[in-house]
């Protein structure tokens, strides 16, 4: 049934995902000039896949509903890609920094922006929509076997 809980979780990790991509990660100021300098996940384009193949098969496991085990394993997946795309993330924003420096620019203020987060909180909504989906199938479990 689509009406689960667990497939709003899904819905809205897959919400926060499409925010990821339209949003700035992260803010450089400098203090030698009026630049300013942003990272997001549409300017790198592994990061920009990467975050479109977790938001579809976020989506893609709403549906699966009547596949209970394969919903679980798809949504262990999404999570571990999650954190893989937190990981890259974060390592893109250092190299982005890094590059900034040796090119002679002086950072006056660097900052993570409200979006650079949102993947934290994408992998509690997919855990908690895994966590839904292995009670159901162990709901399922237990009334097959009054059967």
């Amino acid at each position: 049934m689509i009406q689960r809980i667990q497939s709003l979780y899904l819905l809205l990790a897959a919400g926060a995902g499409v925010g990821v991509l339209l949003s700035n990660l992260w803010k450089a100021t400098f203090s030698n000039s009026p630049e300013i300098s942003y990272v997001n996940a549409s300017n790198n384009y592994l990061m920009y896949v990467l975050y479109i193949i977790i938001i579809l098969m976020a989506f893609a496991c709403i549906f699966l509903y009547k596949k209970r085990k394969l919903q679980f394993r798809l949504t262990v997946i999404d999570i571990l890609l999650t954190l893989g795309a937190i990981i890259y993330q974060y390592s893109l924003v250092q190299k982005e920094a890094n590059a900034l420096v040796a090119s002679g620019k002086v950072i006056a203020n660097a900052s993570y922006l409200p979006a650079s987060f949102l993947p934290i909180v994408m992998v509690v909504l997919l855990f908690l929509a895994a966590r839904g989906i292995y009670k159901d199938e162990k709901l399922i479990k237990s009334l097959d076997r009054l059967r």
